[in-house]
């Protein structure tokens, strides 16, 4: 099966230090916020920007999910912190 690609945008980009890479494709029922803790673990960057969800929004294939939402089939993750107008 196809590698899963996450993009990250704006803070989480800038502390991880890329704008997006491929993954090997977690199980469709892993939720999204399990794989955010995974690559949390990975330390530096990773666990700054990622280390606590609540601060971040996620899209799966650009349509907005709770962190709570299993990949399924998805081929792009989108994480980001919360989007505010004005």
């Amino acid at each position: 099966m196809a590698p899963l690609n996450i993009l990250y945008f704006a803070w989480v980009r800038e502390a991880i230090g890329r704008d997006e890479e491929q993954v090997e494709r977690p199980s469709a029922d892993m939720p999204i916020a399990d794989l955010i803790a995974m690559l949390a673990a990975r330390g530096g960057g990773y666990a700054q920007a990622l280390g606590d969800p609540d601060r971040l929004r996620a899209a799966l294939d650009q349509h907005f999910v709770p962190l709570d939402t299993p990949i399924g089939t998805a081929r792009e993750l989108a994480i980001f912190p919360p989007v505010t107008g004005g």
